[in-house]
C-alpha cells in the first residue's frame, strides 16, 4: 500500500504545476492533500476526480479560499469522517478521515501559529484537545495513518537552523515537547524516524529568499501510524524533483494489503 501526503498550497495552483500528472505515475493507493483552498464546487474540472479514484473533501466553511483537506481512494472506503465535534476546528477543513475494516486514514491540516500570538494560543489550544482524541485512537485497536501538516518540527534533524527558529511557532519547546508525548510517551511512530533515524530532509522551504534552492526548510509534514503498523513500514521518501507548493509530497510504502 503507497500513501501520499501533500500540503498542496491551492489545489488548482498545484494542478497548474502539473501535481496530477505525477500523482498518476504514483501508483498511490490513497493521497491526501491539506490546504486546498477551494470549495468542493470550484473543483468540476475531472482533473480533481483523478481517474480510479474516490474523491472526498472537506472544506473550509468559515471563509472561502482558506485551509482545506482531501483524501482521493483507490478503493472505496467504508466509511468517511469529518468531523471531530470541535466548531471552530471543524468549519476550518482541517480533518477527513476514510475507513477501510480496520484501517483509518486521516488527512490533518495542524493549525499554523505563525501569524501572531492569538494564532499560537489556538494552536496550542488545538493541540492540548487533540491529546485525548489521540489516545482514544491508539486505544481503539484500529490502525492510523495520520497523514499532513503538523506545522511543527520534531529534533533537530528536522530544521536547517535550530537555533535561530527557537522562539519562532513551527520550533517553540511546548510544541516540539507535544511531539515527545505523542512518539516517546504514548507510542505514536513518526514513519519517517521510524525508517531514517538519522536523515536529514525536509518537506517545507520558505518563499522567501532562495530557502528551497539552499534547502533551508522544516520536515513538518508525516505520516504517523500506531505502533502496530511499524513492522508494515517498507520505504519512505520525499519527492523534491518537481515543484507543486511550498510542501513537498511525502510518500510512504506499506507491507499492507
Amino acid at each position: 500500500m503507497r500513501i501520499i501526503s501533500l500540503n498542496a498550497n491551492g489545489i488548482r495552483s498545484a494542478a497548474t504545476k502539473g501535481v496530477f500528472d505525477w500523482l498518476r505515475t504514483q501508483n498511490a493507493d490513497v493521497v491526501c492533500l491539506q490546504e486546498t483552498k477551494a470549495q468542493e464546487a470550484q473543483l468540476s474540472d475531472p482533473m480533481f476526480r483523478p481517474d480510479g479514484h474516490h474523491s472526498f473533501y472537506h472544506d473550509a466553511r468559515s471563509k472561502k479560499g482558506y485551509s482545506g483537506v482531501a483524501i482521493y481512494s483507490k478503493r472505496e472506503p467504508d466509511a468517511v469522517l469529518t468531523s471531530l465535534g470541535r466548531e471552530d476546528f471543524d468549519c476550518e477543513g482541517r480533518y477527513i478521515e476514510t475507513r477501510y475494516g480496520n484501517l483509518s486514514v486521516v488527512s490533518f491540516y495542524i493549525p499554523s501559529g505563525s501569524s501572531g500570538d492569538l494564532r499560537q494560543g489556538y494552536k496550542f489550544g488545538v493541540m492540548e484537545w487533540l491529546l485525548p482524541i489521540l489516545d482514544e485512537w491508539l486505544a481503539s485497536g484500529r490502525d492510523y495513518v495520520l497523514c499532513g501538516d503538523w506545522n511543527i518540527v520534531h529534533t533537530k534533524n528536522d530544521i536547517k537552523n535550530w537555533s535561530s527558529n527557537q522562539k519562532n511557532s513551527g520550533c517553540l519547546p511546548e510544541e516540539r515537547a507535544w511531539l515527545d508525548t505523542l512518539f516517546q510517551g504514548r507510542g505514536w511512530v513518526d514513519s519517517f524516524r521510524a525508517l531514517k533515524p538519522d536523515a536529514v530532509e525536509y518537506t517545507w522551504w520558505s518563499n522567501r529568499g532562495a530557502a528551497r534552492a539552499n534547502n533551508v526548510g522544516w520536515r513538518i509534514d508525516y505520516q504517523v501510524v500506531t505502533p502496530s503498523l511499524r513492522a508494515a513500514l517498507r520505504d519512505c521518501s520525499i519527492y523534491r524533483d518537481q515543484r507543486f507548493s511550498d510542501h513537498a509530497p511525502y510518500i510512504v510504502d506499506y507491507n499492507v494489503k
